[in-house]
């Protein structure tokens, strides 16, 4: 390996690692809900609140951090927003009652969003365009790794320390984060005094981002499709702990082997991305979960599924995941330089504020079944391919009505 790709790859893991705080904020904590609702004396669904409230939080602080990236560059307020996740999380630590640590939740959203908007506006600063979908796809499988561990870590944490150090190990693991990222992530786009903060002018750049029809089409496509983890994230604590009988530590594995899926989907991106395009691999993907989905509905519709058959499918579904979320970004944020941070902050707000109603939706529909959890889940896929198809069936219409001689489409049909 060349030091070129050394150093490419040294970059990657900086970037994923600062996309990874918010999974990890998700995922590590999930099998501590029995417990925390114990200790605060309320219920499984009033904790599962704490998770909509992470969402929520993650998906406002996107569209803040957005003009702020653009406006003062890449890293000031990316260290701004890491302290605030730091000081949040003690705070989590110290919580006496749900509805403390739904707030404290809320304002660690807003502190760790700065992670994932700054991540993604680096690459389109540092990468050329052909070159984006592959290192999110890399990006993705740093991720990845973070449903395979945290849960696993955070159901031995959990089991022998207590939910609190859950949120102190989350501050200690940032903390590294930023420390690292000061020393060794290049500083990407600088300030642009230009960038006006005015609310009428951010609004007015942001609506010049939902403009741009590639933008509209990937970004809605890929914020839904990819909520179906959420789905997940929100019914399988109850699913496989409540009602299959799994313990904090089991909980912990099934996590981590769905996690494989993809892990395993995302490495198959990146090869595949050598011979077809972006928009011929989201498609295929799309087709692949809602199949799958159907399917998996069908099993636990009709009680054809033990708790193992039922984990079987949903890896299957799963590895269509890591080829849809790459894709859909790299097309998404394609058209823009130098709007790159808006625009990423977009997507990634749409993308949590999607995940965020998907998880409430299954809180809602909540009947001691996973039936609301995989329905959600195949819903995702199913909508998503919809909206793909008609949003590109749409654009290359209105193209070739007004057969304008010259225009280079970027979405290809």
């Amino acid at each position: 390996m060349s030091d070129r790709q050394k150093y490419f790859f040294f970059i990657i893991l900086i970037l994923g690692a600062l996309a990874t705080i918010s999974p990890f904020s998700i995922d590590m904590y999930l099998p501590g809900f029995p417990a925390i609702a114990l200790e605060l004396n309320t219920s499984i669904n009033q904790v599962q609140l704490s998770l909509t409230a992470y969402l929520v939080g993650i998906a406002l602080g996107q569209l803040l951090y957005g003009p702020l990236l653009d406006r003062f560059g890449r890293k000031r307020p990316l260290y701004v927003g890491l302290a605030v996740y730091i000081l949040a999380s003690i705070g989590c630590a110290f919580t006496e009652s749900i509805n403390a640590l739904i707030f404290m939740r809320f304002l660690q959203a807003l502190g760790g969003c700065a992670g994932i908007v700054s991540a993604q506006a680096l690459v389109r600063d540092l990468f050329p365009v052909n070159k984006t979908a592959q290192a999110f796809s890399l990006i993705t499988l740093v991720i990845s790794v973070s449903p395979m561990i945290a849960p696993t870590v955070g159901g031995y944490v959990t089991a022998h320390f207590g939910w609190q150090y859950v949120f102190v190990i989350l501050a200690g693991i940032t903390l590294l984060i930023l420390i690292v990222s000061y020393f060794f992530l290049p500083k990407g786009r600088g300030a642009d005094p230009s960038v006006s903060l005015k609310p009428k002018a951010v609004a007015k750049n942001y609506y010049s981002v939902v403009r741009n029809p590639q933008f509209l089409i990937y970004a809605v496509t890929g914020g839904i499709a990819s909520a179906a983890p959420f789905a997940y994230i929100a019914g399988s604590a109850n699913v496989f702990m409540n009602m299959y009988g799994l313990s904090e530590k089991q909980y912990g594995w099934v996590f981590a082997l769905l996690a494989f899926a993809m892990i395993g989907s995302t490495q198959l991106n990146h090869v595949v991305l050598k011979k077809f395009t972006s928009e011929q691999v989201i498609r295929f993907a799309l087709f692949y979960q809602t199949f799958m989905g159907v399917l998996l509905v069908a099993g636990v519709y009709f009680h054809l599924f033990n708790v193992y058959t039922l984990i079987a499918m949903m890896f299957v579904f799963f590895c269509g995941q890591g080829i849809t979320g790459p894709n859909a970004t790299a097309l998404s944020l394609a058209p823009f330089s130098k709007n790159a941070g808006s625009a990423s902050a977009l997507f990634g707000s749409w993308r949590l504020g999607a995940g965020g109603i998907i998880s409430a939706i299954v809180s809602v529909f909540h009947n001691n079944t996973a039936l609301p959890m995989v329905t959600t889940m195949a819903g995702c896929a199913i909508v998503g391919l919809i909206i793909l198809s008609l949003g590109n069936f749409r654009v290359n219409y209105k193209a070739r009505k007004k057969h304008v001689e010259g225009e280079t489409l970027i979405i290809h049909p």
